[in-house]
């Protein structure tokens, strides 16, 4: 691997690691729902970064470019269906805290 491909892909995991750590504290720290599910979305979002990076590494873009658009089409899917919980829970609790889910029954 050639110095300047190896320096673009660890300014690229380092933006990853990043993004990851704040994605981490937004989901440890929040007890919004709402952030929880942005948290959620940046941590799937830094995972995509770190795939592009190492399949643009490896020189298999075309193999990194079909993992990060499955990982788009699960994070669609996910993204809807917490959605849909927390709108649900809104509508049951009036109230967008994490904490007044343990009181749901069913």
């Amino acid at each position: 691997m050639s110095s300047g491909l190896m320096n673009v892909f660890a300014l690229n995991a380092v933006f990853a690691i990043l993004l990851a750590a704040m994605a981490l504290y937004c989901l440890l720290i929040s007890r919004n729902l709402i952030r929880i599910l942005i948290g959620l979305e940046l941590l799937i979002k830094a995972v995509t970064l770190l795939i592009a990076a190492a399949g643009y590494a490896a020189g298999r873009t075309a193999l990194s470019q079909s993992f990060i658009v499955t990982v788009i089409v699960v994070e669609v899917v996910v993204l809807v269906v917490a959605s849909g919980i927390v709108v649900n829970a809104h509508r049951h609790n009036r109230t967008l805290d994490a904490r007044t889910l343990g009181k749901l029954k069913g």
